[in-house]
C-alpha cells in the first residue's frame, strides 16, 4: 500500500498515465472498428482494405523514423507529443469532410491523404508516446508497465460503448476521438513535471545521442535479429487481429448488429484485463526474465490465432480473444525491456520505433495486400492457419536467436528478484 501511495505522489507517473489513458481512449473509440467501417460503411473489398492498411503502414514507417530520431534528440521535451495531440484533435473534421468522401469517390487520393494523416496522430504516435513514457519512467523512477496499463484501461473504457455508438452513427466515434485528442493536447501544454525529483543516477540533462549514433543502430546484427522476429510474429498477429478478426467475428452472428455490439463489449472486457496484465507482467518478468517473457508472448499469440482457425462457436472464439489480454503485455513490455537491456538506453525511442514499431509496419506494408486477397480467395479460417504457422516458426527461431538476459548487456542491466535476494543475503 505504501508503494502505491508513493507512486500516486509521483507527478511524472500521473502525467504519463493520464496521457496514455487519453491517447488510447482517443484511438480505441474508432480504431477497433476501423476495418468494419471500411467494409460495412464504405463498402470496400478485402483487397481495397488491405491496400489502405498497407499504404498506411508504409507512411507510418517514415513518420516513425522521424519521431524516433527527433525525440531522442529532444529527450523529454514535448514538441512532438504536442504535434501528435493536435493531429488527434482534428480527427473528426478530417475523416468526415476529407477521408470518407475521397475513399468513396477518389480511392487513391483517399488512401494517400489518410496515410499522411493517420501516422502523425495515431499509428506512429503510439510508438512515440510509449517511448516517451518509458523514458519518463527511467528518469523519474516508476515502472513503465504500470503507466502503460492505464493506456490499456483507456482503450477499454472507450471500447465499452464503441459498438453501440457505431451502429447509431460512426461519425459520433470520430467526434469523440477528437474530444479526447483535445484533452490530450491540453495535458501536454499545461501539465508540467519539472518539479518532480529525478530517479537515482539520472540527470536533468542526459547525454543526447548524435545522428551518427542513431544511424549506427541499423548496422547492428543483433537489432536485425529483433526486427526479423517482430516482422514474422507481431506483424502477422496484427494482420490477423486488426485487418481480419473484427469482420470474421461479426460474421459468426446471424444479425451483424448483434455481432458489432458483442464485439464492442468483448473488446472492452479484453482491454480491461490487458490493463491488469500490464501491471502484473513487470512482476512476472522479475521472476522469469526478459527473454522468457518474450517467448511466452509469442506462444500465447500463436495459440490465439490457431484457436480462431479451429473453432466456429462464438462463445469459444470470444474466450480465445481474451488471450490478447495476456499476449500484448508480455510482448510489448518484453520487447521494450529487451531493447533497453541489450542496446544503448539513450537511444530508447529510436530503438523501440525502429526495432519494434517500424519493423511491424514494414511487415504490414509487404503482407497486408496479399493476405487481403488470400482471405478473399480461401476465407478467414484457412488464412488463420497460414498466419499461425508463420508465427509458430518465428517463435521457434526466436528461442535460438534471442540473447539471454546476462548476455551482451549494453544498456540497463536486468536483475531478477532471486538475484536481488541473493545479493542482499551476501
Amino acid at each position: 500500500m505504501a508503494g502505491a501511495n508513493s507512486l500516486f505522489k509521483n507527478g511524472a507517473y500521473l502525467q504519463s498515465s493520464t496521457t496514455l489513458f487519453i491517447f488510447f481512449a482517443s484511438w480505441g473509440i474508432w480504431w477497433s472498428f476501423f476495418s468494419t467501417w471500411l467494409d460495412k460503411s464504405l463498402g470496400l473489398s478485402g483487397g481495397e482494405i488491405g491496400t489502405v492498411y498497407s499504404v498506411n503502414s508504409l507512411t507510418t514507417i517514415a513518420v516513425m523514423f522521424f519521431y524516433g530520431m527527433v525525440q531522442d534528440r529532444l529527450g523529454l521535451k514535448r514538441h512532438l507529443v504536442i504535434l501528435s495531440s493536435a493531429v488527434m484533435a482534428s480527427l473528426a473534421p478530417f475523416v468526415i469532410f476529407v477521408y470518407q468522401p475521397l475513399l468513396q469517390n477518389a480511392f487513391g487520393w483517399g488512401v494517400l491523404l489518410g496515410a499522411i494523416y493517420l501516422p502523425f496522430g495515431y499509428t506512429a504516435a503510439v510508438g512515440l508516446l510509449e517511448a516517451f513514457s518509458e523514458r519518463m519512467s527511467r528518469t523519474y523512477g516508476f515502472e513503465y508497465g504500470q503507466a502503460r496499463g492505464w493506456g490499456s484501461l483507456g482503450y477499454g473504457v472507450a471500447a465499452l460503448g464503441t459498438g453501440f455508438i457505431f451502429t447509431i452513427n460512426p461519425q459520433i466515434n470520430f467526434f469523440l476521438g477528437s474530444a479526447f485528442g483535445i484533452a490530450c493536447l491540453l495535458i501536454q501544454i499545461f501539465w508540467k513535471t519539472d518539479h518532480v525529483p529525478l530517479a537515482p543516477g539520472h540527470t536533468a540533462h542526459p547525454h543526447t545521442p548524435s545522428l551518427r549514433e542513431m544511424a549506427a543502430v541499423l548496422k547492428l546484427k543483433s537489432l536485425w535479429v529483433v526486427i526479423g522476429f517482430v516482422i514474422f510474429s507481431w506483424t502477422f498477429y496484427n494482420l490477423y487481429d486488426n485487418q481480419m478478426f473484427p469482420n470474421f467475428y461479426r460474421g459468426l452472428f446471424a444479425n451483424e448488429d448483434i455481432g458489432l455490439h458483442t464485439y464492442g463489449i468483448l473488446n472492452s472486457v479484453q482491454v480491461f484485463a490487458e490493463a491488469g496484465c500490464m501491471m502484473l507482467v513487470p512482476i512476472l518478468m522479475r521472476k522469469v526474465g526478459v527473454r522468457s517473457i518474450l517467448l511466452m508472448g509469442v506462444s500465447v499469440m500463436c495459440l490465439r490465432i490457431l484457436g480462431s482457425a479451429v473453432f466456429h462457436d462464438p462463445v469459444i472464439i470470444s474466450i480465445v480473444k481474451m488471450f490478447h489480454a495476456i499476449e500484448v503485455p508480455l510482448f510489448i513490455l518484453g520487447i521494450f525491456r529487451y531493447l533497453t537491456l541489450h542496446f544503448n538506453a539513450a537511444l530508447s525511442a529510436t530503438l523501440y520505433l525502429v526495432g519494434f514499431e517500424v519493423s511491424a509496419q514494414v511487415g504490414n506494408t509487404v503482407f497486408a495486400i496479399p493476405f487481403g486477397y488470400i482471405r478473399d480467395s480461401i476465407g478467414y479460417q484457412p488464412t488463420f492457419f497460414v498466419i499461425a504457422a508463420v508465427v509458430a516458426c518465428a517463435g521457434v527461431w526466436a528461442f535460438f536467436a534471442l540473447k539471454k538476459d546476462d548476455e551482451d548487456v549494453q544498456g540497463d542491466p536486468f536483475i531478477r528478484d532471486s538475484q536481488r535476494t541473493m545479493t542482499a543475503a551476501v
